[in-house]
């Protein structure tokens, strides 16, 4: 962890740090869009964003308060110096208006706040004040959770002028710390690990287009013929793309799934992607666990023995008491650092299906934010096997299990994910917001629909869904929809 600098800075010192970053600007920006001389490929959150920026700097300035919130790693800082680049390059934007800012360097350095900054650079760079503001300025600020009045000075800023456009990254818990009225003002991005079709178009320049990924959305949760259809044609289209690829679909996907989840990885070796994932995960305890709860520093070492415990962890439920013995912890310290951990997004959780009653006496599914986190962690602990189908079967669980959460988290579709309590039942159980349950069954090899059968019987379902790697293209045998896994990697 940062240890703390308490520097109070005079008004002065406050305007050079100010001007200090307005001009080292550019400079930062070359270092994050660029890599061996060529510019980073831009990810789908890149372009929302500018749509709104693009919106704001031709008079419709309803949403210039963005928070982005995500994951350590997944690429946020990169997209706002992507943005800031088209600024200052394709919009022409004067320097001395976009202003990019560190939250945690100001705050733990520094001893600032975001407030004071805003309004130094309105009130001393530009001469003027907040209400007279004339001229739009657009600030990028990173890892603002540091500053826990952040989502205040947000809103004092939108409600006294409308010549701002602000942007906010942090953790994934950013959206968590915003008050009530902060809510009601701003719009939210929340950027997530790559999904395949995303490192297909980025890696290897293949498009899937945004129709599969609907259809394939569509498909799951309504199993209707029109969606089916769509989504068999859809299937074809991007199959035949598939063909230029310089080794097999199914080899990519393995490669995207061990290994390919952040984009930072997309040109290392294997081993040196696993290395930096697992700093990550590091740096996520020390800094990002830390500043959401201020647990002891002797907690320290029982989170990582927790995070440990999960990765190794075959699918399967883990209570807290069951976390507690194998620790050495009070299970009231396991809950605490549980909730925190899925406040950080490095994991999730899937509850039993029942009642609340069940859902708290029952233990929980917990999955890591991408596989490829949990593929990293056994790698460095000597159990990473990309040969054993066992192993590569628990990671294609996580990797289902992890576009189910994306899915809710960005379209509230499905609205729950479960799992069912009683033995021989589906992995996942999808609720659709109605009174539908979709039971869903994963494999790397699966073809055999009984488990399915049941569970529809069970739960009177309209559908179920079977994802297998032991399927070659979509089909549908009665109410069971199967699905490639390598084609639901592209959702």
């Amino acid at each position: 962890m940062y240890k703390k600098v308490s520097v109070i800075m005079t008004e002065k010192e406050l305007i050079s740090y100010i001007d200090a970053k307005l001009r080292e600007g550019p400079k930062l920006m070359e270092e994050y869009v660029q890599r061996n001389g060529k510019n980073l490929p831009f990810r789908k959150p890149y372009f929302e964003i500018k749509k709104y920026l693009d919106d704001f700097i031709l008079g419709n300035e309803e949403n210039r308060y963005l928070v982005m919130p995500g994951l350590r790693g997944v690429g946020k800082t990169t997209i706002q110096f992507q943005l800031y680049d088209y600024l200052l390059k394709d919009r022409a934007i004067e320097q001395d208006r976009i202003l990019y800012i560190a939250t945690d360097e100001l705050r733990l350095f520094l001893d600032s706040t975001l407030i004071e900054v805003i309004q130094g650079l309105v009130e001393e760079i530009h001469r003027t004040s907040l209400v007279y503001l004339d001229e739009p300025l657009f600030i990028f600020i990173d890892e603002a959770h540091y500053d826990p009045e952040w989502s205040k000075a947000g809103k004092i800023v939108y409600d006294q002028t409308r010549k701002i456009f602000m942007l906010f990254t942090g953790s994934s818990a950013l959206n968590l710390e915003m008050n009530v009225d902060a809510a009601r003002r701003v719009t939210e991005k929340k950027v997530f690990p790559m999904s395949f079709s995303e490192y297909l178009l980025i890696k290897r320049n293949i498009s899937p287009s945004h129709q599969l990924t609907q259809s394939l959305k569509d498909l799951v949760i309504t199993g209707d013929d029109e969606s089916f259809h769509d989504a068999v044609n859809q299937e074809n289209m991007i199959n035949r793309k598939l063909l230029t690829l310089p080794r097999s679909p199914q080899k990519e996907w393995e490669d995207f799934i061990s290994f390919r989840g952040f984009p930072f990885g997309l040109d290392l070796e294997d081993a040196e992607v696993h290395d930096r994932i697992f700093s990550m995960i590091e740096r996520i305890v020390e800094k990002d666990v830390f500043t959401l709860k201020a647990f002891n520093t002797e907690t320290r070492s029982t989170i990582s023995r927790m995070i440990t415990f999960l990765a190794m962890q075959k699918p399967g439920g883990t209570s807290d008491s069951k976390l507690s013995q194998r620790l050495g912890v009070s299970p009231t310290l396991i809950r605490s650092i549980l909730n925190v951990l899925e406040k950080t997004q490095l994991i999730f959780s899937v509850k039993p299906y029942g009642s609340a009653g069940k859902i708290s006496r029952k233990p929980w599914k917990y999955y890591f934010l991408s596989p490829s986190l949990k593929a990293a962690m056994n790698y460095k602990l000597g159990r990473y096997d990309p040969y054993d189908r066992e192993s590569m079967g628990v990671l294609a669980e996580n990797l289902v299990a992890s576009y189910f959460f994306w899915m809710i988290q960005t379209t509230n579709r499905p609205h729950g994910i479960f799992y069912p309590t009683h033995k021989g039942g589906a992995d996942f159980l999808l609720f659709d917001g109605v009174e539908d349950i979709i039971p869903v069954e994963v494999g790397l090899g699966k073809t055999k629909t009984s488990q399915l059968k049941r569970s529809i019987s069970k739960y009177n379902s309209n559908h179920a869904i079977l994802i297998s790697g032991g399927i070659q293209k979509i089909s549908k045998e009665d109410n069971i929809i199967k699905i490639p896994l390598n084609t639901f990697s592209m959702i």
